[in-house]
């Protein structure tokens, strides 16, 4: 386990036993995160991570202490190696022990306890095992945003958190280099979102803007703007492959984008299906139309 080292004498001790209490016992090591082992759920120094189950107390709840919360080995991964600083992490023994690669070199305390523990804590039983809790990182401006771009995703009122965090997953697979995030949308940093995204909504750079300041910054910058909606022409998508910078819209499912979002595009399109389907899932739908835009950006392999 990351930062594990001689106990001091003493710490933790309960009386009459015969050594350190593993619960409470802590270890430091100021090149590693720190190890500490907490059996207190009340412990202070796990508000990061209390009650997510209850949406009025909620850390990372816009308004609030605007924190990110990354949950699972994989997610908590991919958020130490994101622009967002760390604060902290809890977890089981086990999960923890999975990170220590990852740790090195990371100078925050990872609290360490049992899964009874952590679920009084957090408010449920977290079958993945570990948190981590980040501070947000500085959003860029559209310039600097768009700057060396060549495929962008620009939404509009898509409000909920897991089509939200699909949507992003979908951007870092499908060559998608920055995401626009427009009116009426939820907060892509909502733990729901940043689980469902894998964390990829970490990694994938985004600024929120409105339509007419987006749209203003991505003709300046060069692109065209295709719309998805269930009236384009299904003829047109394939088209945008060949263009150099490129900025889809996609609205929220049921209303899709707004008439103002549609007037403001150079072209709309519509991905064609068969039988009397006219619109997909916007995330399922997002993918799609990531892939038929991309050309050769996706052929290099994973990101």
């Amino acid at each position: 386990m990351p930062g594990r080292g001689p106990a001091t004498p003493g710490a933790g001790r309960r009386p009459g036993s015969p050594g350190p209490d593993p619960a409470v016992a802590v270890w430091n090591d100021t090149h590693v995160a720190r190890v500490v082992e907490v059996g207190d759920a009340a412990d202070p120094r796990l508000d990061d991570f209390r009650d997510l189950a209850r949406a009025d107390r909620r850390p990372d709840r816009p308004g609030g202490r605007g924190l990110v919360l990354a949950e699972g080995t994989v997610v908590v991964r991919r958020l130490l190696a994101s622009p967002y600083p760390p604060r902290a992490l809890l977890g089981v023994a086990r999960r923890v022990d999975d990170l220590t690669p990852d740790l090195a070199g990371v100078d925050v305390p990872a609290y360490v306890t049992d899964a009874d523990t952590m679920a009084h804590v957090v408010g449920f039983h977290l079958n993945r095992g570990v948190l981590a809790s980040a501070d947000r990182a500085p959003v860029p401006d559209l310039a600097r945003l768009l700057d060396g771009a060549r495929r962008v995703a620009v939404l509009e009122g898509v409000n909920d958190h897991e089509n939200l965090g699909s949507l992003f997953r979908n951007a870092a697979a499908l060559g998608v280099d920055a995401v626009i995030v427009g009116p009426g949308c939820a907060d892509p940093l909502y733990r729901r979102s940043v689980r469902v995204s894998m964390g990829h909504v970490l990694r994938v750079p985004f600024a929120t803007a409105d339509l007419g300041a987006a749209v203003a910054a991505l003709r300046a910058a060069g692109f065209v703007l295709g719309a998805l909606t269930p009236g384009g022409d299904p003829a047109a998508l394939a088209g945008l492959a060949e263009r150099e910078r490129v900025a889809l819209l996609l609205g929220a499912e049921g209303p899709g984008l707004s008439d103002e979002a549609l007037e403001l595009v150079d072209v709309r399109v519509r991905i064609p299906m068969s039988g009397d389907v006219d619109s997909l899932n916007v995330a399922t739908a997002a993918a799609v139309a990531f892939h038929a835009t991309a050309g050769a950006l996706v052929a290099g392999g994973p990101r």
